[in-house]
């Protein structure tokens, strides 16, 4: 396989993407990590716009990997286990369609792995309630503002940041420790 046919995108969605973000930087095989929105209908959405509801969008990130190293199944076990897909338009205290936990698959082969692993964890009842993360065709991907780009990083001591983003990078670290960089 050449290094170009093991690069993939994964799109993402399961609460604010600076969540997501911070925990797939630390990956291995994971190249660039894009915040951004997906799902809706208005163009160019603008975060306040999201926030607002009024776009239909989800925070997502948008995440260039090399499944050579990193399997696209484990993008997705990753997940699974630093949100809680079992919420509806809900992490947390953060509420609203735009926090929804969504899955946007690029191809067949996504949509089937996506698909399996939810059974998966249903079956297995890895959850105490049942799963409502969204599967759906990728439309197109907005990156979302610069100053959302590498949040956490940048701003680690920000309540929130220190509230909600460290503890799901540190369960990710604890839990996946053989998928850090």
């Amino acid at each position: 396989m050449s290094e170009q046919a093991s690069v993939q995108t994964a799109i993402l969605g399961g609460g604010c993407f600076w969540c997501l973000e911070a925990v797939f930087e630390q990956m291995r095989g994971v190249r660039q990590v894009t915040s951004g929105y997906c799902g809706g209908h208005l163009p160019d959405p603008s975060y306040e716009a999201v926030c607002r509801g009024d776009s239909g969008h989800a925070e997502v990130v948008s995440i260039e990997f090399d499944s050579g190293i990193v399997s696209y199944r484990e993008l997705l076990e990753v997940f699974f286990a630093i949100h809680d897909p079992t919420t509806l338009n809900r992490q947390g205290n953060d509420v609203g369609s735009q926090y929804r936990s969504v899955i946007f698959y690029a191809d067949e082969t996504q949509r089937a792995e996506a698909a399996s692993l939810m059974a998966a964890l249903a079956e297995g009842r890895v959850f105490d309630d049942p799963i409502v993360t969204q599967l759906a065709p990728a439309s197109h991907f907005y990156p979302a503002e610069t100053y959302h780009q590498g949040y956490f990083r940048g701003h680690q001591s920000q309540p929130y940041c220190a509230i909600v983003v460290a503890p799901k990078l540190s369960k990710f670290r604890q839990k996946f420790g053989n998928l850090l960089k």
